[in-house]
């Protein structure tokens, strides 16, 4: 069994940072691409930004330049380092992670952390 666990979630002043973490645990071979995912009240669920195992990174246009994924493949744990952050970023920000188990692989979602960006 898979987990993905998230921590690192909070209130925030606008202007200001978080770092959030995901960290996979359970019966893993492999780690494909892992991500970050957000989904603000009444908005489908979007892309911030993904990073492959090669360490290919992919960022949606609203965070460019203000967000920074990496991972540790040792840890099996992604991170995102959330810089100048503003109203528009608060949201439930989910990690997900392609993942190969031994029954093959799959999509694997965290439960979420939540971002409030307000003063």
């Amino acid at each position: 069994q898979v987990q993905l666990v998230e921590s690192g979630g909070g209130l925030v002043q606008p202007g200001g940072s978080l770092r959030l973490s995901c960290a996979a645990s359970g019966s893993i071979f492999s780690i494909n691409a892992m991500g970050w995912y957000r989904q603000a009240p009444g908005k489908e669920r979007e892309l911030v930004a993904d990073i492959t195992s090669g360490g290919v990174t992919n960022y949606s246009d609203s965070v460019k330049g203000r967000f920074t994924i990496s991972r540790d493949n040792a840890k099996n744990t992604v991170y995102l380092q959330m810089n100048s952050l503003n109203p528009e970023d608060t949201a439930v920000y989910y990690c997900n992670a392609d993942i190969t188990v031994w029954a093959g692989t799959s999509d694997y979602w965290g439960q979420g952390t939540q971002v409030t960006v307000s003063s």
